[in-house]
């Protein structure tokens, strides 16, 4: 297999970065508006209220995403002259989800939404991922979210001739066993804003584990700026008490 794998649609040959990219936003938007109209009876969110949430938290998802990721790839950044090619290239699901919950929070704190508006996002944002991460893996180095040399049979050569963990894949394998486990949770009931945490918590562990197999630049001690951020934001959500208010 030849990186990055270009996917036919007719007589296109389509990059398949910003093609599953699309696909995955196409598809998190349909599924969350279905579940808003599934789950939306009892909902006390006006409509003004619930369109500012939704800006929100994609106005913190975009500056999270950059944000995250210019400092994961300062070093880099620094060797490149600090381009704007350099500078718009890149952004990293950890960050959108960091700055998108951030500015949900302050935007409900200033019009007084103390319900959770944040479970129905979960397996849209699941679903979502897990198809971005197959669009990575199907980059190839251009991604950077391959991992270190591995011996393991299942090691992938993206191009470079070193045997690498296809990270991208284990993360696909791990949405898809998460997002059961959390389906079950969910139908044995929860408290609302409950299935949110356990989410945000358990994909930060996993990405703060996995990381240690790719090769970023250390941030902090041996750690990357990723995983800094997750070891931060998991203890904040396991003690945030008003689980309502996420």
């Amino acid at each position: 297999m030849d990186f990055p794998v270009y996917l036919s649609l007719g007589p296109l040959q389509l990059h398949p970065h910003p093609l599953l990219e699309a696909i995955a936003f196409g598809a998190s938007f349909t599924i969350a508006r279905r579940l808003g109209r599934y789950r939306g009876a009892n909902d006390t969110v006006n409509p003004a209220q619930r369109l500012l949430v939704y800006t929100g938290a994609l106005f913190g998802a975009l500056l999270g995403a950059k944000g995250l990721v210019l400092l994961q790839h300062w070093p880099d950044l620094q060797q490149q002259g600090f381009s704007w090619a350099a500078l718009l290239r890149g952004k990293t699901i950890v960050g959108a989800m960091l700055g998108g919950w951030v500015m949900v929070e302050l935007v409900k704190k200033l019009v007084g939404i103390k319900v959770s508006t944040g479970d129905r996002f979960i397996f849209p944002l699941l679903i979502g991922t897990a198809i971005g991460r197959l669009g990575c893996f199907l980059t190839g180095l251009e991604d950077k979210t391959y991992g270190v040399a591995t011996a393991l049979p299942w090691g992938v050569d993206f191009g470079d001739g070193i045997a690498r963990h296809p990270t991208q894949l284990y993360e696909i394998f791990f949405l898809a066993m998460f997002a059961l486990l959390l389906r079950k949770r969910e139908q044995q009931g929860l408290v609302s804003g409950l299935l949110f945490k356990l989410y945000f918590v358990g994909y930060f562990g996993f990405r703060f584990a996995i990381d240690f197999l790719k090769p970023d630049p250390d941030f902090w001690g041996s750690l990357s700026a990723i995983q800094v951020s997750c070891a931060i934001a998991i203890p904040i959500l396991l003690t945030h008490r008003r689980t309502n208010r996420i």
